[in-house]
C-alpha cells in the first residue's frame, strides 16, 4: 500500500528520457531499452574499443554496451548515475550487459572485476563510486569476485566531463597505482568504467594493473562516445 502511495506522489521515471514509468517497467522505459544504441562489441573480438589501444597496452579484450552520444539517452542516464545518486542504473546496466556475456569466452578467461577508481576526496564528495553497482551487478551474473582494493587513484583531479578530447588524452599515466600481494600474481582482470572517451583514464589504469607480476588486463564499459 505505501509502495502505491509512493508511486502515487512521486511517480518513478524513466533514466533514459524522464517519462514515468509504467508498472513493470524498471528504471528504463520500453521505448528506452528499444533506442539504446548498442554496439554489440562482444560479438567481434576486434571491435572498435579495443583497436582504440592498439600500440598503447597489450589488451586482452575490450567492449562497451552502449554507444554515448551528446544529448542522447545514455548520456542522461549516465548523468542521473553520476551526479543524482540514482545508482540503480548501474545494477540494471550490469544485469542487461551480463546476459548479453554469460557464454563470453574472453570474459571467462578473466579472474576478478576491478572498477576504475576514485580519490578519496572525491568519494567522500559524492559518496559513492558511480561504476560500482555496475561491478558488483556484473560480479553476481557472471561469478566474478569484485575486488576494489587493487587499484588506487593517486592525485585529486577536476572532473573530465568539460575536459576537451585532448585535454583528457593528456591524462597523466602516474595518477593510479596497484596494490597487490602475491594473490595477485598472474590474475586477468576485467577493468571497468562508466564511459570511455579518449581510452586515457583506463591506459593509465592498465599499466598501473600490468605492474602486477603477469598480470593480464581486459577492459568493459557501460558506453563508448561515438561520433
Amino acid at each position: 500500500m505505501w509502495n502505491h502511495l509512493l508511486n502515487l506522489f512521486f511517480p518513478k521515471t524513466c533514466a533514459g528520457c524522464q517519462s514515468i514509468l509504467l508498472s513493470q517497467e524498471i528504471v528504463i522505459c520500453t521505448h528506452c531499452r528499444h533506442n539504446i544504441p548498442l554496439t554489440h562489441h562482444h560479438q567481434n573480438l576486434e571491435n572498435e574499443l579495443f583497436q582504440r589501444f592498439y600500440g598503447r597496452i597489450p589488451l586482452e579484450f575490450g567492449a562497451a554496451l552502449f554507444y554515448f552520444h551528446k544529448k542522447g539517452i545514455v548520456q542522461e542516464m549516465m548523468h542521473q548515475l553520476k551526479y543524482k545518486g540514482h545508482q540503480e542504473i548501474g545494477t540494471v546496466v550490469g544485469e542487461w550487459y551480463a546476459s548479453e556475456l554469460q557464454h563470453s569466452e574472453p570474459i571467462r578467461k578473466t579472474n576478478c572485476i576491478v572498477p576504475v577508481p576514485l580519490h578519496p576526496k572525491r568519494m567522500r564528495e559524492r559518496g559513492y563510486n558511480q561504476v560500482a553497482t555496475f561491478g558488483k551487478a556484473l560480479s553476481i551474473k557472471l561469478n566474478l569476485p569484485y575486488d576494489d582494493t587493487v587499484l588506487h587513484r593517486k592525485v585529486y583531479t577536476k572532473t573530465q566531463t568539460k575536459k576537451t578530447l585532448l585535454g583528457r588524452s593528456d591524462l597523466d599515466t602516474n595518477l593510479f597505482y596497484s596494490s597487490f600481494s602475491e594473490l595477485h600474481h598472474g590474475q586477468h582482470f576485467l577493468l571497468i568504467d562508466d564511459v570511455m572517451t579518449t581510452g586515457a583514464t583506463l591506459e593509465a589504469c592498465s599499466r598501473a594493473l600490468l605492474k602486477i607480476p603477469d598480470a593480464k588486463v581486459s577492459i568493459l564499459c557501460m558506453a563508448m562516445a561515438h561520433n
